[in-house]
């Protein structure tokens, strides 16, 4: 009895529902892609379906929040600090909110990429998603790490992953840039509350990747730990 008591408090370790967790965000965050492609080809419907999915994602993401969150204050025995793992969970969970945010304020506004910055904007948007699926896969090795008492191989492993978030980040930033200056040039053209929104919906699709990368970050700090 007291065996089968102690396995099950070790089989409440937070890192597999952390990994889940990670997966239903990047999930969330991906069906950003068809989101706005559909807003560039102006089907509304569509995209507005698609924004449900996004806000029905971001809510399972937050219940599994909690689930962890809750489960923490029960485990005896924790291969990593509590206060890590409730760090990385909430860094985790801002993507998928910020997602939802992000289809949110387009749908509220029918907000449409002109035409001239589509392309560069998908561009800068797959970038910020490949970070995301990033820190996604560096969360995965989570169980890996724990089978190597956090030492070897599977840790220069994710450290090579976490130098690449970083570096797609920079990415990020540099065509951040570059897109905010396409539609510098546009802006006379196009409706002044509709330039002051688009801006603001860059500002918020590069955020994905500073919070892949804050991800990354505190991944990090576990394993420094």
């Amino acid at each position: 009895m007291a065996r089968n008591l102690i396995l099950n408090m070790f089989a409440k370790s937070p890192l597999k529902p952390l990994e889940q967790h990670i997966r239903l965000v990047a999930n969330c965050s991906n069906h950003l892609k068809p989101f706005f492609q559909a807003c560039i080809e102006n089907n509304w419907d569509k995209a507005e379906e698609i924004r449900k999915q996004i806000s029905e994602l971001e809510k399972e993401a937050d219940k599994l929040k909690r689930e962890i969150r809750l489960g923490l204050s029960k485990n005896i025995f924790m291969p990593v600090q509590r206060s890590d793992v409730l760090e990385l969970v909430t860094q985790q969970d801002k993507i998928a909110n910020k997602a939802k945010d992000i289809a949110g304020r387009v749908i509220g506004r029918k907000l449409h990429i002109p035409d001239e910055i589509s392309k560069p904007f998908i561009e800068f948007l797959n970038v910020c998603l490949d970070a995301t699926d990033k820190a996604a896969d560096a969360i995965n090795e989570l169980d890996e790490l724990l089978e190597t008492g956090f030492k070897g191989r599977e840790v220069d492993l994710v450290e090579k992953m976490i130098y690449q978030l970083d570096k797609i980040e920079d990415d990020t930033d540099s065509l951040q840039i570059k897109l905010r200056r396409s539609l510098l040039s546009l802006e006379k053209n196009l409706d002044p509350v509709d330039v002051i929104f688009l801006y603001q919906i860059i500002e918020w699709v590069g955020g994905l990747a500073d919070l892949a990368e804050r991800v990354g970050a505190r991944l990090e700090i576990m394993l420094a730990r």
